[in-house]
């Protein structure tokens, strides 16, 4: 304890200096295919500028080339499971995963960790993005993937019909 005593007898107490402790941050980028590796570098980039915008001093960085359905990321299990990492920044949710983010998020939490997403987007959006998603992934195990983006981006388009008419 800091204390001093003044000439008239009142004794000073100064307050203990609050340290603020410094998160160790990493950042994660993903995209779903190789033809997105351009796409990857310039996500990383801006998880970079953001990361410097807040003074933060990242520890590590992770780019991922894989779908956001698959549970078979290696690179993402060795980040989330990390504690040194206090902070995992992203840009959009659904570049760390398409489903089960707030189960990830909670659990992040009690271990005194967060998750910060730079984009937070509108619940809509990301339920059809999510069906999307999910159709997107059983129309190429159906019917191979050179014609599911095809009829994914058919699929997509009604949606998107649907939503606007609904409006």
């Amino acid at each position: 304890m800091d204390a001093y005593q003044l000439d008239t007898g009142t004794i000073i107490v100064r307050e203990p200096e609050q340290r603020q402790e410094v998160p160790s941050v990493a950042l994660y980028a993903r995209v779903s295919s190789a033809d997105q590796k351009e796409d990857l570098e310039r996500q990383m980039q801006r998880l970079k500028d953001y990361a410097a915008s807040r003074g933060y001093q990242v520890k590590r960085t992770v780019s991922d080339l894989a779908s956001g359905l698959n549970e078979n990321r290696p690179k993402l299990l060795k980040l989330l499971t990390d504690l040194s990492i206090t902070v995992v920044v992203v840009e959009h949710r659904d570049r760390l995963t398409r489903f089960g983010f707030t189960y990830i998020e909670q659990l992040m939490q009690t271990q005194g960790r967060r998750i910060e997403v730079i984009f937070p987007s509108d619940t809509d959006t990301d339920l059809v993005d999510d069906f999307i998603a999910i159709i997107t992934s059983m129309a190429s195990r159906i019917y191979g993937r050179r014609t599911s983006k095809r009829r994914a981006e058919k699929i997509k388009q009604c949606v998107e019909q649907a939503m606007k008419e609904e409006e």
